[in-house]
């Protein structure tokens, strides 16, 4: 497959006037500039114009004016970055986009927990006399996130690259670090619910990483980021989180009922984790709140903006529950014979 390049239909050396009311704006040519910074002025909430000052080669269009295989999002009128090598994708991190909030919000998950695992391994996990395995389990967990985060750093830092392959390319990642978070998720859980069991806790392992695998194998396919598979794609990292409920209901069955102390201390853990997740999803989906208020959360506020955060959130509650139950079974010793029920 070639790769498809874009340029812009109105040349590069333009500028924008002011965001008019209805969140449209007038591309007026302009002789070309000596300054490095061109101003641009942009509309946030319908209050006031904010002059951003954007690199020379750099420019924001509306959602018109973009190529078509980055239109996602019709309620996002204005403020995207396209036509543009991989040189000046990297300087539109420091730019005001739509794709900001975006960037930055994962960027800063990514060092969230990057700083959280050195402090734990270095403080927190000796001090609960963890155990080699420990520190793998943690790591992996820790290690997943950060990866997720990185990747979809990539896709919306890369994703207005001129070459509708090296987006695709970077979309196609981004899915897999879905998959990576999703992993990350499960392998503590897995791994400390069925601590007493090893016969149960290598079955579920080994189930999971097998369905993560098909799902990356699925990205494979040609058409496997195309529109006519949207609903697929959803429909596939539905089934591998909510396979999750299987093991826990299992897992409790297993500890002796919702009589037990553990399962009435971790469950409502589980609970939170898959309740963030839901709410994630129905923003992601239903592209609320800018459906009802098109152009005019263009740069703030917008439902992906929304899923970013409550992926950190989710990521950051389910990784101090899998520290609690660390914890617990370091201070709980297992039954002497488990079952393989």
């Amino acid at each position: 497959m070639r790769s498809t390049y874009y340029k812009p239909q109105n040349g590069t050396n333009c500028t924008y006037t002011k965001l008019k009311a209805s969140g449209q704006t007038t591309a007026m040519p302009q002789k070309p500039q000596k300054s490095a910074q061109t101003a641009h002025y942009i509309e946030l909430g319908s209050y006031q114009y904010w002059p951003v000052l954007v690199p020379r080669g750099i420019r924001l269009y509306t959602y018109e004016q973009i190529p078509v295989f980055l239109r996602e999002n019709p309620y996002i009128t204005d403020g995207y970055r396209a036509y543009l090598p991989s040189r000046l994708c990297i300087k539109s991190l420091f730019i005001l986009s739509n794709e900001t909030v975006n960037i930055w919000s994962h960027l800063l998950g990514f060092l969230l927990f990057f700083f959280i695992g050195v402090y734990n391994m270095a403080t927190v996990l000796p001090a609960i006399g963890a155990s080699k395995e420990d520190y793998v389990i943690y790591s992996i967990g820790l290690f997943c996130f950060q990866l997720c985060m990185l990747c979809s750093v990539g896709y919306h830092l890369f994703c207005c690259h001129r070459s509708e392959k090296t987006s695709r390319r970077w979309l196609a990642l981004d899915y897999a670090g879905v998959s990576i978070g999703i992993l990350g998720c499960y392998v503590p859980g897995v791994f400390y619910t069925f601590y007493c069991n090893n016969y149960w806790r290598q079955v579920y392992l080994v189930t999971v990483l097998a369905m993560i695998l098909a799902v990356f194998f699925a990205q494979i396919h040609p058409h496997y980021l195309g529109k006519q598979w949207k609903q697929m794609r959803s429909l596939s990292f539905c089934l591998v989180a909510g396979f999750g409920l299987i093991p826990t209901l299992h897992w409790i069955c297993l500890t002796g009922g919702f009589s037990s102390e553990l399962v009435q201390a971790f469950v409502p853990r589980i609970l939170g984790m898959y309740f963030i997740a839901a709410l994630a999803l129905i923003f992601y989906v239903s592209k609320v709140p800018e459906r009802y208020f098109p152009g005019q959360l263009n740069y703030l506020g917008s439902s992906h903006q929304v899923w970013h955060l409550l992926l950190v959130l989710m990521f950051y509650w389910w990784h101090q529950s899998s520290c609690f139950i660390m914890a617990y079974r370091h201070s709980e010793p297992c039954p002497n014979a488990p079952h393989h029920d």
